[in-house]
């Protein structure tokens, strides 16, 4: 069942039967350059298919399995490289933050902070990303339940935050598996806050690679489907020219020239589930001679 309340993202209202919101990038900046390039062409898909894209890419990495992992350019950097695309291409952008001294600085570049899974339920982070005004994306906790997302969306109304996304990416299945439940979006849905499915984060396998994440990126075509079929307003998709090189999460991400082929077929499969069909109502009426004859 879709949530009735949209929330305004730039120019793109997501939710109350909008059009699916469309949030993709590479896992993590990994230099200048190449975000740029990758936000050209993700603008160019969102040209040709109409679709409201936000550009995603973290300046930080700060959940890395190991410590010797590369976690991105830094705050400071990081938003300039952010900030770049939004003049470049128009696209709204997001980051995720980790730590509250962070969400004031994030604010004045993203138009969506987002918060990690890992810290969903962190009071502090909530309340110092609620403060700034900016729409507010919450990751729902591989270790929670999604009817107690309620209680996040409540933190937030209490520090004045209305603007509140959540996300589903999973729930932790004995030992380095992540599985979905579909029900998890209308489940969610519930508290009024319009629901992104996280396809990409979902495929992870925790620490598989030993000091890395493994994951299994033929996934996620399937679960985006799913996800879809289910009734999310929205997908978070990340993405790289060349995964199997990219410096984080490169076996869960969507190579970027696959990328429209997906974004096609799903929103044909939006379409479906949307437009009013003839055909239903012919059936009807075959059916029920009454109907018919009225």
């Amino acid at each position: 069942m879709p949530n009735k309340q949209a929330v305004t993202v730039g120019s793109y209202n997501v939710g109350g039967g909008n059009p699916l919101l469309w949030i993709c990038g590479p896992c993590v900046i990994e230099s200048h350059d190449l975000t740029l390039r990758i936000a050209e062409t993700l603008r160019g898909y969102a040209d040709r298919l109409a679709l409201p894209l936000v550009f995603k890419a973290s300046f930080d990495k700060a959940n890395r399995s190991s410590g010797k992992s590369f976690r991105g350019p830094g705050l400071h950097e990081g938003l300039k490289t952010l900030e770049a695309v939004k003049r470049a291409t128009g696209l709204p952008v997001t980051t995720d933050i980790h730590d509250c001294s962070q969400a004031a600085p994030a604010a004045e570049v993203c138009d969506i902070l987002q918060v990690p899974a890992f810290l969903a339920r962190q009071t502090d982070l909530l309340e110092a990303c609620g403060k700034t005004g900016r729409v507010v994306n919450v990751k729902k906790g591989q270790f929670m339940a999604p009817w107690d997302m309620k209680n996040v969306v409540a933190k937030l109304a209490e520090f004045g935050s209305r603007n509140v996304l959540l996300t589903e990416r999973g729930t932790t299945f004995g030992y380095g598996l992540l599985v979905n439940d579909m029900r998890s979006v209308p489940w969610m849905q519930e508290t009024g806050a319009p629901v992104i499915f996280d396809a990409t984060h979902s495929v992870q396998k925790p620490g598989a690679l030993g000091d890395r994440t493994g994951g299994d990126r033929k996934m996620v075509p399937v679960l985006t489907r799913c996800a879809i079929a289910a009734g999310c307003d929205g997908v978070f998709l990340e993405t790289h020219p060349n995964p199997d090189e990219a410096k984080s999460d490169g076996p869960n991400m969507l190579p970027l020239n696959e990328l429209p082929e997906l974004l096609a077929e799903c929103l044909r499969i939006r379409a479906a589930l949307t437009r009013p069909t003839q055909a239903t109502a012919t059936r009807a009426d075959q059916h029920d001679p009454q109907r018919k004859s009225a």
